[in-house]
């Protein structure tokens, strides 16, 4: 089994392509250790040293070191970890635990927006966000303001505010009149 990684624009975050599908559909964020009881294969990672975050994609895995660990020290830990998952059998994700869409709901006076939201979101912004190693989730949308979670590589990259406010703000206003700003949420 051979692994490709790719560098992210977030420095403390690598993609790693394993060559295989990862999830079958939708993304799941694993932003510290107590949160991948689900996932084999992100407890596998976590496990490493250094660790402090893992992502996946459709066909990547997104991991996101501490402050002060070099890649040096980890990425051969990291590769070994996923290679060993892959070539186990073992499923990623365990039980019901599927991953996110990426989608709340939203119901009201909006819907339509909303709808319109989502569509751009799904077919411009998720996809150039991926090959970054990241993902976008819309949160709401409430008085002309649309809220969104970044997510993997995009989760504290010193470049995920300009991409909020440049790209994706000004792509949602240029379709629909009614988004005035895009703001970035914590979940």
């Amino acid at each position: 089994m051979f692994i490709q990684t790719e560098s992210t624009p977030n420095p403390a975050t690598l993609k790693f392509l394993p060559g295989q599908t990862v999830l079958e559909a939708g993304t799941a964020d694993f932003p510290s250790a107590d949160t991948a009881d689900k996932s084999p294969l992100a407890t596998g990672i976590f496990a490493v040293e250094g660790v402090t975050g893992v992502f996946f994609g459709t066909d990547f895995v997104t991991v996101t070191k501490a402050e002060g660990v070099e890649w040096d020290h980890v990425k051969p830990a990291i590769l070994g970890a996923i290679m060993e998952h892959f070539q186990s059998g073992v499923p990623v994700m365990e039980g019901e635990a599927t991953a996110n869409g990426g989608h709340a709901e939203h119901t009201g006076e909006d819907g339509e927006i909303v709808d319109q939201i989502k569509t751009l979101l799904d077919t411009r912004v998720r996809p150039a966000v991926a090959q970054d190693g990241g993902d976008i989730t819309f949160h709401g949308f409430d008085r002309g303001v649309v809220y969104l979670h970044m997510q993997g590589a995009c989760a504290g990259c010193p470049s995920s505010t300009l991409t909020l406010k440049m790209g994706i703000e000004n792509l949602l206003r240029h379709y629909i009149p009614e988004v005035v700003e895009v703001r970035p949420v914590a979940v």
